[in-house]
């Protein structure tokens, strides 16, 4: 017998597990997305945080140190193009020579303010300009104004060439100022162009451990969801498979979230449920097999039994009618030789032992009509009912002339499927019954009538006139020998209807007695249509036996 566990304890078990394992499946997942949403977020504001100063940077070197570079070289060139107008009008006369000096003049101004505007108050880039814009102005007014006033009257020549020369001597220390200028701006551009440098490869570095962050987070977590969702899974699935495979004594152990531990416990119930269902079908089987073996051994002895009361019956039929014929015989030759000497008591009684012998016979002849329905030799084919209710109708002819009795009967009456025989001899005993028990002082009355009805079958009914049947006594009158009147009132053996029943039943049908009915009697009966299909009882009937003979008469026809 296979016994499994029945988990027990379990809430106790999962209410000192911890928070995390009490998690359920679901409840797992939402932890994992949780923290790699937070590590997303985190991620992306560091992200967005470094882009930012990354952008700063390259701002400040696009937007300040390179337009600076640019206004400072645009500053030098236009001083130094002022220097050589100076120089080629003062050697020459030429107002020709004078154009770079007026047209440096101009954007000199103009990149001066552009450069002090983008310089502000930054340090040393300011005074850089500061002192650039210093030097150009007191080379100006000292050589260059001077010069250009000189050279108006035609070319410089003598001490005025020398003046020329100290103004390049002068504009030279000017160049000294603007490589000073240019190496500061250098250096800012430089180091601009290195917290560009410095912000990428930090931004670079940070990438490298956001990913490897994700990686390390997301492979932590993945473990954990192994161990605790995963394995735990695997393990129920692999255990619920051992179950269904047929070791039912396979224990089912909770583990995992929640959700799992309970569908654990659960399938551990039912287990241990189907266990017990199991160890009670078996035991039930064991019963059943020992019920089988009881009933075929009690089979074996219905057929032995069966057999020796057929054999009974057919003794009965042969050996204890001849005895019956020879008493019933010698007593009538009795009477005719001994007739004049006996007594009337003694007729009387020669006169009982001849009734007593004939009434036996016809109970013996009866009996064995009764047993010898349902065998299996007896014929099963579609007919129309109303040819064994004529067969009974000729063999009844002098009753029901006597008796001045009115048949009324459909035209047609349905096809079934059955034995006409027995179905003649069903005719001819409730005829015959409608008839015996007729009312005193009126003719006897029968009404056949026929009703289709659901399923497949017809409703039969034979309703008389006469002295009619208590409705106490609606069972008794269908079993066996049981008589509602004494026999010297009415004739028979009592075993008319329970013929009857026996033969409806072993075609397929029931009868009962209408209790409804107070004018008489009405006695009802059903029978499978012929394409109905409907198997009879006979197929369960004994196998031996020759088949019934109908009477030939209505004698021993009685309720």
């Amino acid at each position: 017998m296979v016994n499994g566990p029945v988990v027990k304890g379990a809430p106790t078990t999962a209410a000192r597990r911890g928070r995390l394992t009490q998690l359920t499946a679901e409840g797992w997942f939402r932890l994992v997305l949780a923290v790699l949403g937070a590590l997303v977020v985190a991620a992306a504001a560091i992200v967005a945080v470094l882009l930012a100063q990354t952008r700063s940077s390259v701002s400040d070197l696009a937007s300040s140190i390179e337009p600076d570079q640019a206004q400072a070289y645009r500053l030098q060139g236009a001083l130094v193009d002022q220097e050589t107008g100076v120089r080629g009008y003062g050697i020459t006369g030429d107002i020709r020579f004078l154009q770079p000096y007026t047209s440096g003049r101009a954007i000199e101004v103009s990149a001066a303010a552009r450069l002090g505007v983008l310089v502000g108050r930054r340090q040393p880039l300011a005074g850089d300009l500061a002192r650039v814009e210093r030097a150009a102005s007191a080379w100006r007014h000292a050589y260059a104004l001077p010069l250009i006033s000189k050279a108006a009257h035609g070319p410089l020549g003598g001490h005025d060439l020398a003046q020329l020369s100290a103004s390049k001597v002068a504009f030279d220390r000017l160049r000294r100022l603007f490589a000073v200028q240019n190496a500061h701006l250098a250096t800012a551009a430089a180091a601009a162009s290195a917290s560009v440098g410095r912000a990428q490869a930090v931004q670079n570095w940070v990438y490298a451990a956001i990913l490897a962050v994700l990686l390390l987070v997301s492979g932590v977590l993945a473990v954990a969801l192994q161990r605790a969702v995963v394995r735990p899974l695997r393990r129920l699935n692999a255990a619920a498979r051992h179950v269904a495979d047929g070791d039912y004594s396979h224990h089912i152990e909770p583990a995992g979230p929640a959700d799992l531990w309970s569908l654990a416990v659960a399938v551990e119930a039912m287990r241990s449920a189907l266990v017990s269902a199991l160890d009670a079908s078996r035991a039930a089987a064991e019963v059943t097999a020992r019920q089988a073996a009881d009933l075929d051994a009690q089979a074996i002895e219905l057929r032995r039994s069966n057999a020796e009361l057929e054999q009974f019956a057919y003794v009965a039929s042969h050996d204890l009618q001849e005895p019956l014929r020879k008493v019933a015989s010698f007593c009538q030759l009795l009477e005719k030789r001994y007739g004049d000497e006996l007594d009337e008591r003694g007729l009387q009684y020669i006169a009982f032992a001849v009734d007593g012998a004939k009434r036996m016979q016809v109970l013996i002849n009866d009996l064995l009509t009764f047993s010898r329905v349902g065998r299996a030799n007896e014929l099963r084919v579609p007919l129309p009912l109303g040819q064994p209710l004529e067969t009974a109708l000729s063999a009844l002819s002098v009753a029901i002339e006597d008796s001045d009795a009115v048949i009324e009967r459909p035209e047609r009456l349905p096809e079934v499927v059955g034995d006409p025989t027995l179905l003649a001899m069903l005719w001819q005993n409730l005829i015959g019954n409608a008839i015996k028990f007729r009312a005193a002082g009126r003719a006897p009355l029968v009404q056949i009538t026929a009703m289709a009805q659901p399923g497949g079958q017809w409703q039969f009914a034979v309703t008389d006139n006469g002295i009619g049947i208590p409705p106490e006594f609606a069972e008794k009158v269908f079993v066996i020998f049981q008589r509602l009147h004494g026999r010297g009132v009415y004739p028979g053996t009592g075993i008319g209807l329970a013929l009857c029943k026996r033969i409806v039943e072993q075609h397929g049908g029931e009868m009962y007695l209408d209790t409804s009915y107070a004018d008489g009697t009405r006695v009802c009966f059903t029978l499978p249509a012929a394409d109905a299909g409907t198997s009879t009882g006979s197929d369960a009937a004994d196998q031996a036996g020759p088949a019934a003979d109908a009477p030939s008469s209505a004698e021993g026809i009685t309720a």
